[in-house]
């Protein structure tokens, strides 16, 4: 075996036998190596305000919203209170049909006989994903359709909400009801959190509040980020196991905020959710935005 040759074999053999996330790979190489692992399709827009880099990776397709929808809902909700005054102190109002109705309301079903005020169905509703909160709220508002007019005038041309909870939850794929884009929902999330274009100071800050408070994202978001990172997130979950949070990571000292929005989802009714995917995904981000941001590196 002449020289040359046995070298050709040695770089084939080198090639197979190298990592699937080798350091040489593309981070959309490797959110594709996931994506291929998982048998789903992985959505993936995410900033680091740092340096205003940007990854995506399959950014401008439509994905279900699940309850990240909740936060556009509460945004709108938070909009209008900037002219009612008096709207977050409102008290609420139903029935326990209309939370059996919701089919998940860990915080509404507690408060049936005494009602609840709009501020505190906001909190359910982002902090605890209660869907019968949510529902109360868009009623408020005038239904879905009116989340979705509130998107458009913050310069969302893609959110769309169609439907009440829990139907907006089916997430059939190819359907585009109650649908997003990872690059839109990113990009909300930047402009009704970190900036006043959307919403006044003091109800961006409570929006960011509740979103720090959420309580059902800690195997998400959270668990691909040092623990002593701050995390505000919104997570959603619903069929063919569709697993999506959307959040903004603070890193430790003082580092500027990346904002990520993350969605999975599969072809198979009644698939699991995956956490997992959000979680390793949120590794790959940091990872990458390590190597550009010193700040983020150094923590």
């Amino acid at each position: 075996m002449n020289s040359r040759y046995l070298n050709l074999v040695l770089l084939v053999i080198i090639s197979v036998s190298a990592p699937l996330w080798a350091d040489s790979d593309s981070i959309q190489q490797r959110i594709g190596a996931l994506e291929a692992s998982s048998g789903g399709r992985i959505g993936v827009s995410a900033v680091d305000t740092f340096s205003n880099r940007r990854i995506a990776y399959r950014e401008n397709e439509l994905f279900p919203l699940c309850s990240t929808s909740k936060v556009m809902g509460v945004a709108a909700i938070l909009k209008k209170s900037m002219t009612d005054k008096q709207l977050l102190q409102q008290k609420i109002r139903y029935t326990q049909h209309m939370v059996d109705a919701s089919e998940y309301a860990p915080i509404t079903q507690r408060y049936v006989k005494q009602g609840m005020t709009v501020e505190q169905l906001c909190a359910a509703a982002l902090t605890y994903s209660d869907n019968n909160a949510l529902n109360l709220l868009m009623k408020i508002l005038g239904g879905p359709e009116t989340v979705t007019d509130f998107a458009r005038s913050i310069g969302d041309e893609l959110f769309t909400l169609n439907r009440w909870e829990p139907a907006l939850n089916s997430a059939i794929p190819g359907d585009k009801r109650d649908t997003s884009t990872p690059a839109a929902m990113e990009k909300s999330l930047q402009r009704l959190v970190l900036s006043d274009k959307a919403l006044a100071t003091s109800q961006r800050l409570q929006l960011q509040n509740w979103l720090i408070k959420n309580t059902t994202g800690d195997a998400r978001i959270r668990a691909g980020v040092p623990k002593t990172w701050q995390v505000g997130d919104k997570t959603g979950t619903c069929g063919y196991g569709s697993t999506n949070d959307i959040g903004i990571i603070w890193p430790s000292a003082g580092c500027s905020p990346i904002v990520v929005a993350i969605y999975f989802t599969q072809k198979k009714l009644g698939a699991s959710s995956r956490e997992d995917i959000i979680a390793s995904v949120t590794q790959l981000l940091v990872k990458e935005f390590s190597k550009k941001n010193p700040c983020i590196r150094e923590h």
